[in-house]
């Protein structure tokens, strides 16, 4: 079992023992050492891991943490009962307890709670030869040493040099002449989101993170910033299909958690709807035409179905970062759109509904379906920007309730213009 552990990559291993029960993957991965253990412990899922933290006494399991990098451990302390996690911090070397102490006080979701403090530096005043004397000694401490950070002795970051760089470099060369002085970084407090899409944005291996006086404190990984995107592209799926964002997934979630984050959202859905029908009941009178019956479904498809779309663009454009400063400039392309698509769909509208009930329904229905259309379209794309300015996840404004929202405003411009075209006949 041992030279299971060590034979193959830990990730392979993780993955074929997460198809045991967690006391018979403690079986096999006890027999490893604290070191093999702490490399093959976080390709386990998050829910694996607090399972097996159960089982593992408090030694082996301070042994593990102290050999695993911090950003992982944090993630696993962070899942953790509070009192287990401080008995556990009692048995681990003083330097790593420090450093996990500081990383678990930075907000979660935030740059620091998902960095590592295991980076390499130099001093500026050095030649090459000596950075890659030094580099050497840091190497087997270090997640990756292809981006070496530049620090003063306040640890006050002044640029950054790349591993190819200093080996292509003459030796006797000073490392202050090649020193890349404009630096991207990003704020300890920074959304995790913002970090992963600054890495993405510019294809970074790793971003440094620092405080507010600009000291290195930690750098963030390309592995951890997938991490981040594939979280947030889960919680922003989860709330465009009006279900509250699962932490362990669909299958770890229990039965009844899954229930009551499903529920809340459906009740809040029923809540719509149960305006919608009194809206309804209210513009209804005796004077209605029975064909109107007939089309209020297409009608309020076609809103909701344009918003729907409206805010699954807008709101992935935001995901992206990439409407900053172009609300007006969405808004008027929007109305556009609003009016191209609303124009098409009240012209097929007017076709279907000619042939169903005569010329008076189909100019009525016409109407409705453009203006609820082109409405629908603006109020898609606006209100996921509004959420976003009022400091809010723009994927809040899910696409069950768009639609919801759509059909009250379909409902009121149906039976609005119905009773405004009837009464100008009658009269």
């Amino acid at each position: 079992m041992r030279e299971f552990c060590e034979a193959l990559f830990p990730g392979v291993v993780a993955e074929m023992l997460e198809d045991l029960e967690p006391s018979q993957a403690w079986e096999v991965l006890q027999s490893a050492s604290a070191s093999d253990q702490a490399e093959i412990f976080p390709f386990f899922s998050i829910h694996f891991q607090v399972e097996l933290v159960d089982l593992i006494g408090r030694q082996p399991l301070s042994k593990i943490i102290e050999n695993m990098s911090p950003d992982d451990r944090v993630d696993l302390l962070e899942r953790m009962d509070p009192e287990h996690v401080e008995s556990i911090l009692r048995l681990v070397a003083q330097a790593e307890r420090s450093d996990i102490r500081k990383l678990l006080s930075y907000p979660e979701d935030s740059a620091g709670s998902i960095m590592t403090t295991e980076y390499a530096s130099l001093p500026v005043g050095i030649t090459v030869q000596e950075a890659l004397e030094q580099l050497r000694v840091q190497a087997p401490s270090r997640e990756t040493i292809y981006y070496i950070y530049i620090i003063d002795k306040g640890r006050h970051l002044l640029g950054f040099v790349t591993l190819r760089e200093l080996i292509l470099e003459k030796p006797t060369n000073q490392l202050d002449s090649i020193i890349q002085r404009d630096v991207i970084s990003v704020r300890v407090d920074d959304d995790q989101e913002l970090v992963a899409n600054e890495i993405a944005r510019y294809d970074f291996i790793a971003i440094p993170v620092v405080d507010n006086q600009n000291r290195l404190v930690g750098i963030v990984t390309h592995d951890d910033a997938a991490d981040v995107m594939q979280e947030e592209a889960t919680e922003d799926a989860h709330l465009a299909g009006a279900v509250q964002p699962l932490e362990d997934g669909y299958i770890a979630t229990p039965f009844f958690e899954l229930a009551w984050k499903r529920g809340g959202w459906l009740v809040v859905l029923l809540g719509a709807a149960s305006v919608t029908a009194q809206l309804l009941n209210y513009l209804e009178t005796e004077s209605t035409a029975t064909w109107m019956v007939l089309f209020l479904p297409m009608v309020l498809a076609s809103g909701g179905n344009a918003g729907s779309q409206s805010a699954t663009l807008v709101i992935r454009a935001l995901a992206l970062d990439e409407t900053k400063g172009k609300v007006s400039w969405i808004a008027w392309r929007e109305i556009r759109i609003g009016v191209l698509l609303g124009t098409v769909l009240a012209l097929l509208s007017f076709l279907v509904a000619h042939w169903m009930a005569g010329r008076e329904a189909s100019l009525i229905v016409t109407l409705t379906v453009f203006c609820v259309v082109a409405a629908g379209t603006l109020a898609g794309a606006m209100l996921p920007l509004a959420l976003k300015r009022l400091g809010m996840d723009p994927a809040f404004m899910s696409t069950p309730l768009i639609a919801a929202l759509s059909d009250m405003l379909g409902v009121f411009i149906y039976y609005g213009a119905a009773s405004l075209a009837m009464n100008m006949i009658s009269s």
